[in-house]
C-alpha cells in the first residue's frame, strides 16, 4: 500500500504519537511500523518502512500538534489577540499557552497551564530552549496582570525548567504605569537572585491597537521608553559583573521610541531573540552588509523540528522570486524600519532606492512594525505611486498569500514582488533590479 496525500495517521510501531515531536521520536529507527487510514476506507492498514537509523520517512504532516492545542486560559490586559477586531482570519483568535509549541516555533508560554507531567516529558526529552513570558516576578501583580490566580504561582516551574539544565528565553511586556518603574527594577534584580540561569530577558514594549478597550494599557512616552533603555543597559553592566555575561536586553522599539539607535551586532553574545525584537536591526543590518542568510547569524529564526508546519501557528514565510524591471525602486515597510532602511542604504550604495513607510491606519496606536501592514493601507499608500515603479513588499506581512485583513496581493491592484523579510534576500532583490536595468 503506498501512502497518499490525505492518509490519516493512525500510529507509529503500535503508539499515537500526540504532537511532531513524538513522531518525529518513533521514526528514528531502521524499521518504521505505519498505521494507516485513507478517507473512504473502513479498513486501517499497515505499512512498514525500512531505512537507515536517524533517516527521515519524508512524509509531511499537516498539524504540529495531533491532540488538541493547549489553549491560554489567562485573561492579559495587554494581550494583542483582544485587540482584534472582528471578522478577521479565525486562526488569529487563537490563543495558545502550549510549552509543545514553545520548543517548536519559538511561542511564550507564561506556564500556568504547565504540569508535573510536562516538566517529566521536557525533561526527559531535552526539550530545550523553551520561550516563559515572566512580565514581573511580584506574584500578586503577575495574577493581576494574567488575570488568573495561578499567574502568582506559576514560575516556580521556571526555577525547576532552569535547575534542570533547560535552556530558557524569557520575556517581559513592559505596560507603562503597570509593571514598569519600581516594578520592572524588581523583577531584574529578581532575575539576578532567583533565575540567574536565564539565557536572556527580553524587555518589550506593550502593542497597543485603536481596538483595545483596557483603560490602564497606553503606549510608552519617549521619556518612559528612555527609562526602560536605561534601565536594561544598567542591568546588562550588573550581570555582566555578577554573571560573567549580559541576559537582559531592551528591545530595538524601544530604543526607536526612545529616539536612540538600537544596539550594533556587536552588542549581543546571542541574537535567539531576534524575532522578539531584541538584536533584529543588528540582524537584518549585517544580512544585508554581509550578504549572509539570516538564520546563519545565531537567530532564532524559523526555528522548528523538521516536518513541523508553520500553517496556524506562525505565518509561512517567502518571497516569489520574480522581481520587476524598472528604472524606479520602492521599498514597503513600516514606520519603526523606514528610517533605518535609509541609513543603510545610504551607506551601502542603494542611494537612488526609494522606501515608503506606510501608516498603520488599520490598527492605529502605536502599530508601526512591517508584520503587521494590512493591504488597505498599502493600497491608500500605493495610490498616488507611478505604475512603472519597481515595488518590493516584506513577506512578513502575508500569511498564504494574505494580509492581515484578509486582502491578497491581486486586491491592491497592481503588480508588486514579495521579498523575503531578511537583509540578504532585501540586497539580492535591488541587485536584480540594479543588473537587469544595466542589461536593458
Amino acid at each position: 500500500m503506498d501512502l497518499a496525500v490525505g492518509d490519516e495517521l493512525v500510529s507509529v510501531n503500535g503508539r499515537e504519537p500526540s504532537d511532531i515531536i513524538e513522531y518525529q521520536q518513533l521514526i528514528d529507527g531502521e524499521s518504521v511500523t505505519l498505521v494507516i487510514r485513507r478517507e473512504g476506507d473502513d479498513l486501517a492498514r499497515k505499512v512498514t518502512i525500512t531505512k537507515t537509523e536517524g533517516q527521515p520517512l519524508g512524509l509531511s504532516i499537516d498539524s504540529a500538534v495531533f491532540d488538541r492545542i493547549r489553549t491560554c486560559d489567562n485573561h492579559c490586559s495587554f494581550c494583542f489577540i483582544y485587540q482584534l477586531p472582528k471578522g478577521m482570519r479565525r486562526s488569529l483568535y487563537v490563543k495558545d499557552d502550549d510549552f509543545r509549541l514553545s520548543f517548536l516555533y519559538g511561542n511564550y508560554t507564561t506556564l500556568t497551564r504547565f504540569t508535573e507531567f510536562d516538566l517529566e516529558r521536557v525533561l526527559d526529552e531535552g526539550l530545550s530552549p523553551l520561550y516563559v513570558s515572566i512580565h514581573t516576578t511580584d506574584p500578586e501583580l503577575r495574577a493581576e496582570m494574567l488575570r488568573n490566580p495561578r499567574g502568582a504561582t506559576s514560575l516556580r516551574w521556571l526555577k525547576e525548567l532552569l535547575r534542570e539544565g533547560i535552556e530558557v528565553h524569557a520575556q517581559v511586556v513592559v505596560c507603562p504605569g503597570v509593571n514598569d518603574a519600581q516594578h520592572l527594577e524588581r523583577t531584574l534584580h529578581d532575575v539576578i537572585s532567583l533565575y540567574p540561569e536565564l539565557a536572556s530577558v527580553a524587555l518589550v514594549p506593550v502593542g497597543v491597537s485603536a481596538f483595545s478597550d483596557e483603560a490602564t494599557m497606553r503606549s510608552h512616552t519617549l521619556e518612559e521608553a528612555r527609562a526602560v533603555v536605561e534601565l536594561a543597559e544598567h542591568f546588562q553592566s550588573l550581570t555582566l559583573e555578577i554573571l560573567g555575561r549580559v541576559n537582559v536586553f531592551a528591545s530595538d522599539e524601544f530604543y526607536l521610541v526612545a529616539g536612540a539607535t538600537p544596539p550594533s551586532a556587536t552588542k549581543f553574545e546571542s541574537l535567539d531573540q531576534a524575532e522578539n525584537g531584541i538584536g533584529l536591526v543588528a540582524a537584518f543590518v549585517q544580512s544585508f552588509v554581509e550578504q549572509t542568510p539570516m538564520d546563519k547569524l545565531g537567530t532564532g529564526f524559523f526555528q522548528s523540528v523538521d516536518g513541523a508546519p508553520a500553517l496556524g501557528y506562525r505565518a509561512p514565510r517567502g518571497g516569489d522570486g520574480n522581481v520587476q524591471q524598472g528604472d524606479d525602486v520602492l521599498v514597503v515597510t513600516g514606520e519603526y524600519a523606514a528610517p533605518i532602511l535609509r541609513q543603510m542604504f545610504d551607506v551601502e550604495g542603494f542611494s537612488d532606492v526609494r522606501i515608503l513607510a506606510v501608516e498603520n491606519r488599520f490598527f492605529g496606536g502605536n502599530i508601526k512594525v512591517a508584520g503587521l501592514l494590512t493591504g488597505q493601507d498599502l493600497i491608500d499608500a500605493l495610490a498616488g505611486v507611478t505604475p512603472e515603479t519597481v515595488i518590493l513588499v516584506p513577506d512578513v506581512c502575508l500569511s498564504e498569500g494574505r494580509f492581515l485583513d484578509g486582502l491578497d496581493l491581486e486586491d491592491l491592484g497592481r503588480s508588486v514582488t514579495v521579498v523575503p523579510t531578511t537583509g540578504q534576500d532585501l540586497r539580492a532583490a535591488l541587485t536584480s533590479v540594479r543588473s537587469q536595468r544595466v542589461s536593458a
